[in-house]
Order: C-alpha cells, then sequence, then structure tokens
C-alpha cells in the first residue's frame, strides 16, 4: 500500500471521528435555561396559551412555575396567587 492511500484513508477516518463525536455533544447534553429569579407580580394579561412548565429548585435554579409569554418565558412564584389560580383554569 502506497503511502498517499494510507494518508487519504487515515484522514477519512479522523475526519469521520471528529464528525462522529461532535454530533453527540450537540444533541442531549443541551440544557434548556432556567429560571433564576421569580416574579410576584400579576402577569396574567401576558400569558399566552394554556400550558405551563413546572421547574424544581437546583442551584442555581429556583422553584418557579414558566409562562410562555408573547417576548419569551416568564418565571412565576409557584405561591403567588395570580399563578394559583392560572394553573386552575
Amino acid at each position: 500500500m502506497s503511502v498517499k492511500i494510507l494518508s487519504v484513508t487515515l484522514l477519512l477516518l479522523s475526519m469521520c471521528v471528529c464528525f462522529s463525536s461532535s454530533a453527540g455533544i450537540r444533541g442531549p447534553t443541551k440544557k434548556r435555561p432556567c429560571c433564576v429569579d421569580v416574579t410576584n407580580l400579576n402577569m396574567s394579561p401576558e400569558v399566552v396559551g394554556e400550558t405551563y412548565r413546572e421547574q424544581a429548585s437546583s442551584y442555581p435554579c429556583v422553584n418557579a412555575i414558566i409562562f410562555n409569554t408573547e417576548y419569551g418565558q416568564l418565571c412565576a412564584d409557584p405561591d403567588a396567587q395570580w399563578v394559583q389560580n392560572r394553573k386552575l383554569c
């Protein structure tokens, strides 16, 4: 086997290893941004849709109810009365 063929084969093999290992990094290891602060203010009119997500406390994240708004996610205090009322709907 010539040196040229061996070099091309090794180059292709190393490229395959690089692409396959970098594809695994982008997938399941991505973490969603979390709430590090919450609001008690009644932001009910800003909420879009009926769905929400609960977030447990795990540093630096805090306990929160996450609603979707026209401007992005809204981190609300789970104990706030307006949040309790909104969750019941």
